[in-house]
């Protein structure tokens, strides 16, 4: 069959059983008596019980000093639980003269938050068993157990070895998965029972409460599945007002549903050991008998040492079995990660060669996000898909490492991706921007085998609310799992960890060095600005003696001179002049290197109609100056002298590059903020002498580059003209420094720097200029001022 589709039903009635209260019963099982002492010795609380096992009635023993009922030097014994930890317990031998005859009982005691509870269980030993008998009985079995290398023979062989200490009809190895399921991986049995090797049990079978009380106590027993059991009395601590804590109590009454559970199995006496690995439930030894089966104090503490040694072994026998792949994801962490710290590109190092990422934790596909740059990695689910995945787990994601092995019982839209991705290990490399590494594997379909069927364990009450009870058969019952991936181990989520705190560092480290090259390039370049504005500034005082001198030679001695000096003579002050226009140009632009922006408010018409103005003066004898603003230009915050040079030099070479017999320019802006592309409106906003109205077609939108953030910019300024074009090789190249794209002789000449210079201003104002041409159409320049 296919998976329970009532997972929400099943959920909500195994989280109600979990609420149960079970380590607070107020009551015991009535194998032995419980006395709760009070920090001053006096007894608070007693089993119903007492007349049984003392001779004594509660109301006679309640009030009372310990005294009263044990000898002074046992007083003291179960006194010192007062200055241990909680849970920590003494255990001494003691004899109780009751009406009838003198009782020996194994006394054990521990401390809680409110008291020291004493429980007695009767006895026919007199004294403790000595060590080299404790050791007879289990020294042999440790001994088997050490030397048992292979996982599954070393949990059979305990299942063994714990059934002949105690002889109960079957002895089971059950191991806990990341769910709090489980399934028997050890088992020996009495012949004629059905085995449960390899069944599974849903986790509502161990519910919570129950797996933390067996982290922290590691033995449970009991002896008689159909005892009934016995009240404490009073029912609550009369100090507290609350009821007695009996989480580490050997004598704790069980759930009936605990009872009724095991009864359907044909259990009536049950002992369990825990199995702790790394401080967590790794399993238990679980022990059925038919029939009540009473073992003494002594025997289960044996067994209890013993699962002890069993969670020792356990760790080296799971590490031998998972060394050679951890050893094996060891070196490919090593390779990988010194390529990375060496690599140019991230990206590429990251990606390339494929199956090193995808090996690093042993899935079938990847992807790689930096920001909106996705690349996938073998068999992954499309850009789309994987960008719609990121974007959840931003909102349900809020640790830098994710696993999954079942992604569409979470994600549901990752049903349709589930043959490549129905596992997920999803790995945040930075909060700040979204840089995620995730790994996919693919749906893994598999059969497993439930002793019953867990779905009968859930009963619908007439309120409409559901509840778990023990279901009648545990005879195997499949059960198709679909919609989940192969588990991701431990060592693979630590890979993925070692790999971001690898890349981390690997970052930190290289923006150590940025800022360090940085500092170093600054300081350089201020040398270099330096250097330039006194180089610059001093060359001019010879230069400008080579230009006076060649003067002087052409207006007092040329007819001394030929033709060739005369020539050669106006040849050196041409040069001169053309050299002193290059020195100015470079002082400009050293000087803006050192400039420290004036920003103020800026009115960008009143600046422009004063650029115009200038350049109408210029250009009287040229005649029409047609210049057209389809709508007045915002205010912005700006250095205004600097901007005015922006405009000036930009307003000049549209002119200056434009062989059309009808010359005009158009001054604008967009304002991404607002989606307005005015581009032209007419006759509105035109100004010059008899100029045309605007009749051109709107521009195409600009390829504005994007921020580092990956948005446009809010405003972006234009300057169109119809002039001649720039070819498309030369639209970087004519910001350089002195690059011209004619000879000195056409266009009126020039020195080359003016576009050098209007980029540094743009640049000191965190801005970007860039430009789009068509050779003999026309040309825009687009800049923007943040």
């Amino acid at each position: 069959m296919s998976q329970p589709e009532n997972t929400t039903t099943q959920a909500t009635a195994f989280t109600n059983h979990d609420r149960k209260p079970i380590h607070i019963p107020g009551s015991i099982q009535p194998h032995g008596v419980l006395l709760a002492i009070s920090t001053q010795l006096e007894i608070l609380q007693v089993s119903n019980n007492t007349q049984a096992y003392l001779g004594k009635e509660p109301k006679d023993l309640l009030g009372k000093p310990l005294s009263y009922l044990l000898e002074s030097q046992q007083v003291e014994t179960v006194k010192q639980c007062l200055v241990k930890k909680i849970g920590s317990v003494n255990v001494f031998k003691v004899s109780i003269n009751t009406s009838r005859q003198k009782r020996d009982f194994d006394a054990i005691a521990h401390r809680t938050e409110e008291a020291v509870i004493l429980e007695l269980e009767p006895t026919d030993s007199k004294s403790e068993v000595s060590f080299l008998s404790f050791y007879a009985l289990v020294g042999v079995a440790i001994a088997k157990m050490q030397r048992t290398s292979n996982l599954v023979e070393f949990l059979h062989l305990v299942a063994e070895e714990v059934q002949k200490i105690i002889g109960f009809d079957r002895v089971m190895v059950y191991q806990f998965d990341e769910s709090g399921a489980g399934s028997v991986v050890g088992e020996v049995k009495r012949e004629d029972l059905s085995p449960y090797l390899g069944l599974h049990y849903p986790a509502t079978d161990i519910p919570a409460q129950a797996r933390e009380l067996y982290t922290r106590c590691f033995l449970r027993f009991l002896p008689d599945l159909t005892a009934e059991a016995v009240n404490l009395v009073p029912t609550e601590n009369p100090t507290t007002h609350q009821p007695l804590d009996l989480s580490y109590s050997l004598l704790r009454s069980f759930d009936w549903c605990c009872a009724e559970y095991h009864q359907n199995m044909g259990v009536k006496a049950l002992l369990v050991i825990s199995l702790i690995q790394e401080q967590k439930l790794w399993g238990l030894i679980s022990c059925h008998h038919q029939t009540p089966k009473h073992i003494s104090y002594e025997v289960r503490k044996m067994c209890e040492f013993l699962g002890q040694i069993v969670s020792s072994e356990l760790a080296h026998k799971i590490s031998n079995s998972e060394w050679d792949y951890k050893v094996k994801l060891k070196s490919l962490q090593s390779e990988f990660l010194e390529s990375i710290s060496q690599a140019d590109n991230f990206i590429d190092a990251l990606i390339k060669p494929e199956i090193r990422l995808l090996d690093f934790v042993s899935a079938s596909g990847a992807a790689v996000c930096l920001d909106n740059e996705i690349n996938l990695v073998g068999a992954a689910p499309n850009i789309d898909e994987v960008r719609a995945l990121i974007e959840w787990a931003d909102t349900q994601v809020s640790d830098n490492l994710f696993s999954t092995d079942s992604l569409p019982k979470l994600y549901p839209e990752a049903l349709i991706f589930k043959d490549t991705a129905s596992g997920l290990l999803l790995l945040r490399i930075s909060k700040v921007r979204r840089y995620y590494i995730l790994w996919f594997r693919p749906e893994f379909l598999q059969t497993v085998h439930w002793a019953g069927n867990p779905q009968e364990s859930i009963q619908a009450q007439v309120d409409g609310s559901y509840t778990l009870s023990p279901r009648k058969s545990f005879e195997q019952w499949q059960e198709t799992v679909r919609l989940t991936s192969l588990p991701w181990k431990a060592c693979e989520v630590e890979s993925a960890i070692a790999l971001r705190n690898a890349i981390v560092g690997i970052v930190l480290s290289k923006a150590d060095e940025l800022a360090k090259i940085n500092l170093e390039l600054e300081r350089s370049n201020q040398e270099l600005a330096s250097f330039a504005y006194a180089a610059s500034h001093d060359l001019k005082e010879p230069l400008r003696g080579i230009y006076n001198f060649s003067t002087v030679l052409l207006e007092d001695y040329a007819q001394v001179l030929d033709d060739d000096g005369i020539e050669c003579l106006q040849t050196v002050v041409s040069l001169s002049v053309r050299m002193e226009t290059l020195i100015n140009a470079l002082l400009r632009l050293s000087q803006l290197g050192q400039a420290h922006l004036r920003e103020q408010t800026t009115d960008l018409n009143e600046l422009l109609n004063q650029v115009i103005d200038v350049f109408r003066a210029s250009r009287q004898e040229s005649g029409l100056v047609n210049i057209r603003i389809p709508r007045p230009l915002p205010t912005v915050q700006c250095d205004r002298v600097l901007v005015n040079e922006v405009f000036s030099n930009l307003v000049g070479n549209a002119f200056k590059y434009n062989d059309k017999a009808e010359q005009w320019v158009e001054i604008g802006y967009l304002d991404e903020r607002l989606g307005t592309r005015d581009w032209g409106q007419g006759d509105k906003g035109t100004r010059g002498q008899g100029e045309k109205g605007n009749t051109q077609s709107p521009i195409p939108n600009p390829h504005y580059p994007l921020s580092p953030e990956g948005t446009p910019p809010s405003l972006i300024f234009y300057i169109r003209d119809n002039g001649i074009g720039i070819p498309q090789h030369h639209l970087e190249t004519i910001f350089r420094l002195f690059k011209r794209l004619h000879s000195q002789e056409k266009y009126g000449g020039g020195a080359g720097a003016g576009l050098a210079i209007v980029k540094k201003i743009v640049e000191l104002h965190n801005g970007q200029i860039w430009v789009e041409s068509t050779v003999g159409v026309g040309s825009i320049f687009y800049f923007t001022l943040e």
